[in-house]
């Protein structure tokens, strides 16, 4: 009897555990589609799932980095999500492309205009961000959930580095190292440098076109000869022939 009811309250205090620890296992999170490269431009989605099995996530708002504000922040359209976007003057106007920016998005909120995530499911919230900075290896974003039965949770609790984690972790999104994209690519600058050079060198297309021409002329003429000098001969024998 004394071996069961350890037993028994073994197993309560154990399910006691993972009650407490469960929603550690569903945070709200954010990741790339493909790579989120220092300089370069990426799409990004913030995975929302609902932790509630009485209600619904009618509402997630995210708050974008201060400390490295980002020029351009597009959201995709959603179905049964009303979406808007926050924009604040900057401290310190900072260059893009040539231009000066002195505002960037410090907020994007989703609103749900239907039923919002499901118990049992979850939502992925995609954005289209850049550029990105260049100076750090890591954006964290905090973000609010809110649910239907208007209980509210804040994932804003930055992780520390040599630290556990928090209860509620605000979404980090790891930077990889620069490379070369689309805009003002090093690859870019490169192939407009060999065609730059190429059409200047001596040995360029224009070039070979001449040498080709030249070449086909003279076979012309060295044909044109021979052509001629067969007639000669041709006449000469018809006219020897003639004789006999």
């Amino acid at each position: 009897m004394k071996v069961s009811r350890i037993a028994a309250v073994a197993v309560v205090a154990g399910t006691a555990v993972l009650a407490v620890s469960s929603p550690a296992f569903a945070h709200v999170t954010v990741q790339p589609e493909g790579a989120a490269a220092k300089g370069g431009y990426a799409v990004i989605d913030f995975k929302v799932p609902n932790e509630r099995d009485n209600a619904s996530t009618t509402k997630l708002e995210v708050s974008f980095p201060t400390d490295h504000p980002l020029a351009s922040v597009m959201p995709q359209p959603m179905a049964g999500w009303k979406i808007e976007v926050t924009k604040s003057k900057l401290a310190k106007p900072m260059e893009m492309h040539g231009e000066k920016i002195d505002e960037a998005v410090t907020k994007v909120t989703w609103t749900a205009e239907d039923k919002g995530i499901e118990p049992g499911y979850f939502q992925k919230f995609p954005l289209s961000v850049g550029a990105l900075p260049e100076d750090t290896d890591e954006l964290v974003f905090k973000a609010i959930q809110t649910y239907s039965n208007k209980e509210v949770v804040r994932w804003i609790e930055v992780q520390q580095k040599g630290q556990a984690e928090p209860e509620n972790p605000a979404p980090a999104l790891a930077l990889s190292a620069a490379t070369d994209d689309e805009h003002g690519s090093t690859a870019a600058k490169d192939t407009a440098a060999k065609t730059e050079t190429t059409a200047s060198d001596g040995s360029d297309s224009s070039g070979g076109s001449d040498t080709t021409a030249r070449v086909l002329g003279i076979v012309g003429i060295v044909v044109g000869a021979a052509g001629v000098a067969y007639g000669v001969l041709a006449g000469r024998r018809r006219s020897t022939g003639s004789e006999a």
